[in-house]
């Protein structure tokens, strides 16, 4: 029994044709979800500007469940979150030089968990820190949030 190479294998412009197609749709689809992305990015800058209408009350009940849930753990440290560094004035410049001030920079709902944690928590010996977490093309990123009490 004889196969024809015709059968077997395709011409080389058709792997060409077929290769570039596959390209193509590798490209559409890394743009579509790079679009996604960035609206993804947007709204949550939007919702993390914007007041978060939490009572102190409800944040400090949080607050608690988190720590005793980290203390049970044998844990000293909890993070937080994390948010965009164009939630700072600055783009997280004062953030990533330790500069005096630098809570200043801060706005929205990081504004408002910096400013629970001076009225409430830093009181009763918590520390909270605010870090820069990656610096995408060189340049500082996000920013990251830890509470500790040891």
């Amino acid at each position: 029994m004889s196969t024809m190479p015709n059968e077997l294998l395709p011409a080389a412009a058709d792997c060409l044709k077929k290769v570039a197609e596959v390209e193509a749709k590798k490209a559409t689809e890394y743009l579509r979800k790079q679009a996604a992305d960035e609206a993804d990015k947007k709204a949550l800058l939007e919702q993390l500007e914007k007041p978060s209408g939490v009572s102190d009350e409800e944040r400090m009940k949080r607050a608690a469940t988190i720590i005793q849930r980290a203390v049970n753990d044998g844990l000293t440290e909890v993070f937080v979150g994390r948010f965009p560094n164009q939630l700072c004035t600055d783009g997280g410049r004062a953030i990533n030089q330790a500069e005096p001030g630098w809570e200043a920079t801060l706005t929205g709902l990081p504004k408002e968990l910096f400013a629970f944690w001076a009225q409430h928590l830093k009181p009763r010996g918590y520390k909270i820190k605010f870090y820069i977490v990656d610096f995408p093309n060189g340049m500082p990123g996000d920013v990251g949030i830890t509470l500790n009490w040891a």
